[in-house]
């Protein structure tokens, strides 16, 4: 192993490292929010919101990410608005893992005992405020270790935005690679930095996990 790569390109490592930090993070409020919002259309009695979440979902998570980066990519530029490869890589990631965790929060709403809507629409809460109030909280409990597994896979899923020049690791990774002909070691590093945002995170979900149990 060649640690020279590391110490001679560490300024390269950050900035894609902050690169990819940053692009996960939005991407991961993103979808956190758009998902939720895409579950809550998914069991809604409205038929024409039901069909909007539906077609959403079955639409976005059946089609290739490299895809959806694409489109946001090179769709723009269509019309002479061209988007930079970081903002069309961190809003591609954020509309594709919304679908997934639009299945994950829809399946801990249904896991809610129907007669918590009925008797918080009893009391006088309107659908929004019985959502808002009374059923996300429980459902969010309920799915955490799944959405915790999307923001992982976001986090490694990240790496799509250097097919678009988006400034994240691997990008500069393959820079580093093509200047000193040590693909193995350039990469090997790479993953290092990867697990630097992932384990913290997975550790995090599990820590938060726990404490919800308790208090439930």
């Amino acid at each position: 192993m060649d640690y020279s790569i590391l110490i001679d390109y560490f300024d390269r490592y950050m900035e894609g490292f902050w690169g990819t930090l940053l692009s996960s993070l939005l991407a991961l409020v993103g979808s956190f929010v758009l998902g939720t919002v895409i579950a809550v259309f998914r069991i809604t009695t409205v038929r024409a919101l039901r069909w909007v979440g539906t077609g959403y979902v079955e639409f976005v998570r059946n089609i290739p990410l490299l895809l959806v980066v694409y489109v946001f990519y090179y769709g723009p530029s269509a019309f002479g608005s061209p988007m930079s490869g970081f903002n069309a890589g961190t809003i591609g990631l954020a509309v594709y893992t919304s679908a997934f965790i639009a299945e994950a929060i829809r399946a801990g709403i249904m896991a809610v005992p129907k007669g918590q809507m009925e008797a918080a629409r009893s009391s006088g809460l309107s659908y929004i405020q019985t959502m808002q109030h009374v059923i996300m909280p429980q459902a969010i409990k309920l799915v955490i270790p799944p959405l915790g597994n999307q923001f992982i896979n976001l986090i490694k899923n990240s790496s799509i935005l250097t097919v678009v020049a988006g400034m994240d690791l691997m990008y500069f990774a393959d820079g580093i690679a093509i200047d000193t002909y040590r693909t193995f070691d350039t990469y090997i590093f790479v993953a290092l930095f990867y697990l630097v945002l992932t384990l913290p995170l997975s550790y995090g979900i599990r820590v938060w996990e726990r404490k919800l149990q308790r208090n439930y």
